[in-house]
């Protein structure tokens, strides 16, 4: 089954196109899962949107931890492909996989074990609440490696220029989402109602679907993983290069999350309802960052591609490509969340109380979309490369900026508009500074 995308020779928009459009919907798609969850679970009320926000905290935690093999594999494999060495790159991909599966397994008995202190981190207030946290962190978490796996096949397969294996599979999950999320969490004849823990039950099942999936596209390969021997021993020569390319964008990632745990800590101070509103509110926005991540993933390939095969003015016309694209992407969703807030976040918890700091949280975020989309797809470029560290560096300074600009403004008439908007100034900052980094680095090229 041959699909893939030869990203190293004809025009480069159309080829560029034809990756990116597959990955941006496969993102929408998991943003989907993301906000399908949301809207079922904001049914039941702002506290089980609270529990699931907790915890979903370490979900995104794991999201860091995952970049390692992701990225590293996802890179390493497009240079080799590049260059023409087919059989390394296999290797590589094995390797990439091998460590997923490692990092999952470990990172699952750790939030299982762990539950209750690591929830206890953000005093969280309702007794009901913290149960639910709890529950939905053993559940989603313990289970985690089906996403590491997913997440990492998903990057290899984009490196050899198949995202729609990527798309499929991941629509395929969230067609059991959909159809799992009501009946577990509301009950359908003797199936009881299980409230946050049915909707953990169903975003695993659906992962688990995603996993298979991708088993079978995988068999199906004859240019990749046809040539990998799972019983190979593995090589330390492979996993150190995926480490170091993907131990940047790891460490940024976690340090990123673990930014926006202390920032979610500060957040519960104004109650359980403003933990509630952070995590529809990062759900929507996510309209914006994962659409760019998805783009960024298909420059990373790209560049990856041409870059092992030489191609630098390809490199050069493809990052102005995607550019042009992410600019009109970026502007459209900065309009949609500034013009459209009260609508928007009505859809998600229809409590009047609350309404207002949700408007609040869309307006003040939708200010940083467009530098925030141009952050992320500069940062794929610079990781087709395997430049890891500029996007790691200007994302770690400005992301930590947050933590003493909230406590700032959050002192003043702001107070918790002074925390969303320490999110939208450093976002802004990120997308200026990485932007003119990567201008003098293709300089130099």
């Amino acid at each position: 089954m041959q699909k893939n995308i030869d990203l190293i020779n004809g025009p480069v928009l159309p080829s560029l196109t034809r990756l990116a459009v597959p990955i941006m919907a496969t993102s929408l798609i998991q943003m989907a899962y993301n906000l399908i969850d949301m809207i079922w679970i904001g049914r039941i009320g702002s506290d089980a949107v609270a529990a699931v926000g907790a915890a979903g905290m370490f979900m995104w935690l794991s999201n860091g931890l995952v970049a390692l093999p992701k990225t590293g594999g996802q890179v390493n494999t497009g240079h080799s492909l590049g260059a023409g060495y087919s059989r390394e790159a296999s290797r590589y991909t094995l390797s990439a996989l091998r460590l997923a599966a490692a990092l999952g397994l470990t990172f699952g008995l750790i939030c299982f074990a762990f539950a209750p202190p690591l929830i206890g981190f953000f005093k969280l207030n309702s007794p009901f609440v913290i149960a639910d946290a709890q529950n939905y962190l053993k559940i989603t978490c313990g289970l985690v490696i089906f996403s590491f796996l997913n997440q990492t096949f998903a990057g290899i397969f984009t490196a050899i220029g198949n995202s729609r294996a990527a798309f499929l599979s991941t629509a395929s999950g969230l067609a059991v989402n959909i159809f799992l999320d009501p009946v577990c969490i509301f009950g359908i004849g003797p199936l009881p109602p299980m409230g946050v823990m049915g909707a953990a039950i169903a975003t695993i099942a659906a992962q688990l679907i995603v996993t298979l999936m991708f088993l079978y596209f995988a068999s199906k390969d004859n240019l990749l993983f046809c040539n990998i021997k799972i019983l190979e021993k593995p090589s330390l020569r492979y996993v150190r290069s995926i480490i170091k390319i993907g131990l940047p964008t790891s460490v940024q990632s976690m340090i990123f999350t673990g930014i926006s745990m202390i920032i979610a800590r500060m957040i519960a101070g104004y109650g359980d309802a403003a933990v509630a509103v952070q995590k529809v509110g990062s759900q929507i926005e996510s309209i914006s960052w994962m659409t760019s991540d998805g783009f960024a993933a298909a420059v990373n390939s790209f560049i990856a591609q041409n870059y092992g095969a030489g191609n630098r003015v390809r490199i050069r016309k493809g990052y102005h490509c995607a550019m042009g694209i992410v600019l009109i992407w970026g502007i459209i969703c900065t309009l949609l969340l500034m013009l459209c807030p009260s609508l928007i976040f009505r859809i998600f918890i229809t409590e009047e109380a609350i309404l207002p700091l949700g408007v609040d949280y869309l307006v003040i975020l939708g200010v940083s979309q467009l530098p925030m989309s141009i952050e992320i797809t500069t940062a794929g470029a610079f990781s087709g490369y395997g430049q890891t560290l500029p996007p790691s560096v200007i994302g770690i300074v400005f992301t930590t900026l947050r933590i003493p600009l909230a406590m700032l403004l959050c002192h003043t008439s702001l107070a918790l508009n002074g925390i969303w908007w320490s999110i939208t100034i450093s976002s802004i900052l990120k997308g200026i500074f990485l932007f003119i980094w990567f201008l003098a680095f293709l300089r130099k090229e």
